[in-house]
């Protein structure tokens, strides 16, 4: 007995081990081993589904939040995507309140005033210097405090300007990181404007504890904030990128006082308004005219060989795949979604600028509720690092038919498919865009698919607001289609 039990677990151990080792495409938590019969063997095949491809508007009502990157800047000359342009208004205060200046205030002698921006990068052409205009917001359209403004919408809120506030500033992107050292600070990577000699006044001279250093809600009625944009004419196709609440961003009021404990003596001091995410209103504005572009030419065209997509404030891509509904009960190691960038045939040095969005997001359109939904079973959210990376989006740069640095994308969807060949789950559409911050409806992996919450993909793990487009092959491009690439054995 006891050397048949042997002999028989042997034989077991020996089965499960040619079983293992003839699936070495896949891990097997993504195989789904409970479908194979108990004496059952396999091979791997592969084949490739066709996919419908359209390219759509998505009027997403982006926010761009306090705490994200914002962009500033215009983009007149892209012929694919047509033109942007991005203004930033915002409001800085001091640490406390009421909030006076140092010494006396008749003692006071103003050296400057100066706006300092935390410089992030740029998207575009650097090879040229660009203008900046800093403007104060009207009272009579003042930034409302915790309001997230939507940010491909600023006709809506009609925020208006009137005085400027400095001279126009040339930013030269090739000095940008040179190192400011003084006696209050080593830094680099500043812009730095000079307010003029009215708004010096006007913060150092002017505003007290009585009038707007009051409280903050005095201060934003006394001075509503800071509008910053730039000068087209100067360059006119790059986006700079500034962060409000790093410590590089600031309002420096640079003065002189009579000293407390030294007659006759003076000290240099100089007091920081900064960016907090509470209570401070700001709005970052990205306004995108397509007309005219290329892209504008293939809305709405089904079936379209090539398709396009731009990070949010853009557009996405409407995909249907024929093939799911008729395909047999399969055991489905691996259904992954492929699209490849489409380049341009001669590229310049000018179309080489526009880089491709970092993160690609495919989700399932929800007909009943006319929502983007999470596709089941395979997107399982962004807490889950791993899950997540396994899902895809990620750009990949690749040399690909003679072209090098086209940029693909592959998505992992073969527990959806599973679902759909084996249990009969709903079919969808499917849709890819560029996220920058959106919540999409959530619903867990089978069996736990009973229930719906909410996912939040941020800025953290997806795009920067307006930067990355890409034009990708449709179903139907005869060198760069994009198609659904499934292995799968038969039962």
């Amino acid at each position: 007995m006891a050397s048949n039990k042997l002999v028989k677990n042997i034989s077991i151990f020996l089965f499960i081990g040619f079983v293992l080792s003839a699936c070495t495409r896949i891990a097997s938590s993504e195989i789904g081993l409970g479908l194979l019969p108990a004496s059952d063997s396999f091979n791997t095949k592969d084949t490739i589904l066709d996919v419908e491809t359209e390219t759509a508007d998505r009027p997403d009502s982006l926010r761009v939040y306090g705490s994200d990157n914002n962009v500033v800047g215009n983009i007149s000359n892209d012929p694919i995507f047509g033109t942007t342009t991005a203004s930033m208004y915002f409001q800085l205060k001091p640490s406390y309140f009421p909030f006076a200046l140092t010494g006396n205030k008749d003692s006071i002698i103003v050296d400057s005033a100066v706006l300092i921006l935390s410089y992030k990068g740029f998207y575009g052409d650097s090879t040229k210097p660009v203008t900046f205009n800093l403007r104060r917001i009207s009272a009579s359209t003042p930034l409302l405090v915790d309001t997230s403004y939507a940010s491909n919408y600023p006709e809506v809120y009609n925020i208006q300007t009137d005085a400027t506030m400095a001279n126009p500033y040339t930013l030269d992107f090739a000095h940008v990181g040179d190192s400011i050292k003084n006696k209050f600070e080593l830094a680099n990577n500043q812009i730095r404007i000079p307010l003029n000699k009215t708004f010096r006044d006007l913060f150092t001279k002017v505003f007290d504890t009585n009038t707007a250093y009051k409280t903050d809600t005095t201060l934003r009625q006394y001075f509503p904030g800071f509008a910053l944009t730039t000068t087209a004419s100067s360059n006119n196709n790059v986006l700079v990128v500034i962060n409000l609440l790093d410590t590089n961003t600031k309002l420096g009021l640079y003065y002189t006082t009579n000293s407390s404990t030294t007659v006759g003596a003076r000290d240099t001091v100089v007091d920081y308004f900064k960016f907090t995410t509470y209570d401070n209103a700001y709005a970052n504005f990205i306004k995108r005219n397509r007309s005219g572009s290329e892209v504008a030419k293939h809305y709405g065209i089904a079936k379209d060989s090539l398709v396009y997509v731009q990070t949010s404030p853009g557009t996405m891509v409407k995909i249907k795949v024929p093939g799911l509904k008729n395909f047999a009960n399969k055991i489905i190691h691996r259904a992954e979604l492929i699209a490849e960038q489409v380049p341009t045939s001669n590229p310049s040095s000018f179309e080489s600028k526009w880089i491709a969005p970092e993160y690609l997001f495919l989700g399932a359109y929800d007909s009943a509720t006319k929502s983007i939904r999470n596709v089941p079973n395979d997107y399982q959210g962004t807490v889950n690092s791993a899950q997540f990376a396994r899902f895809g989006g990620r750009v990949i740069y690749k040399t690909l038919l003679g072209f090098d640095n086209v940029a693909t994308y592959n998505f992992n969807i073969s527990r959806y498919m599973q679902g759909v060949v084996s249990r009969k789950d709903s079919i969808f559409d499917l849709r890819i865009m560029a996220p920058v911050n959106d919540s999409i409806k959530y619903v867990p992996p089978y069996p736990y698919n009973l229930s719906a919450g909410v996912d939040y993909i941020s800025r953290a793990v997806a795009n920067q607001a307006a930067i990355g487009r890409v034009r990708l092959g449709g179903g139907s491009h005869s060198k760069f289609r994009m198609r659904l690439h499934v292995y799968y054995s038969d039962l």
